[in-house]
């Protein structure tokens, strides 16, 4: 994620942001006058953190309204992805429109223009990120995961597990407990 900063405009200030990122626990990617280069993307949480430890500094994120939109429908997939795994399964389009406020068109357009990915891939993409975590971290059985992340059977779980990562989950898991086990000798 870039973010364009206010009032940026020498080495010192720089450094003083290198300094803040640190600080918060940011990853960069690099920092030039202006413009601040993240290593993967932020949520809104931490966006407003660092735009305060900016403004203590004298700088300011300049953040268009498109970038906020994104930034607005990612934290609403997350809370998809990682709060919702017992409750009933959500409608995805009609749950992000109403967290953002706009109709889903408008949201997947926007989103497909600016991440050069559809809103369904992402979630498909958060989903499984959010399957590894359960195969790795957990004991549960692919049908509970399954389950538990909305898929409408094992089958479908494993197709989408594929398009993915190249993977079976459970080769997958295989994998990942078999590498434990020879990190650990």
């Amino acid at each position: 994620m870039i973010l364009k900063i206010k009032n940026m405009e020498s080495s010192r200030c720089k450094t003083l942001v290198k300094q803040e990122m640190t600080r918060l626990g940011f990853h960069e990617i690099s920092v030039e006058l202006g413009e601040v280069e993240f290593e993967g993307d932020i949520s809104n949480e931490e966006l407003q953190l660092f735009d305060s430890a900016l403004k203590n500094l004298g700088l300011e994120i300049l953040v268009d309204k498109r970038s906020r939109l994104i930034a607005k429908i990612k934290d609403a997939v997350d809370q998809l992805v990682y709060l919702t795994d017992d409750l009933p399964r959500p409608n995805y389009s009609e749950y992000i429109s109403q967290k953002v406020n706009l109709s889903y068109s408008s949201l997947s357009n926007v989103f497909s223009a600016m991440e050069n990915t559809t809103i369904e891939k992402y979630i498909i993409a958060q989903r499984i990120e959010r399957v590894k975590e359960l195969l790795i971290y957990s004991d549960l059985s692919l049908s509970d995961i399954a389950f538990k992340m909305h898929f409408s059977s094992v089958a479908h779980l494993s197709n989408q597990f594929k398009k993915v990562t190249g993977l079976t989950p459970s080769f997958f898991r295989k994998n990942r407990i078999n590498n434990n086990e020879t990190n650990d000798n």
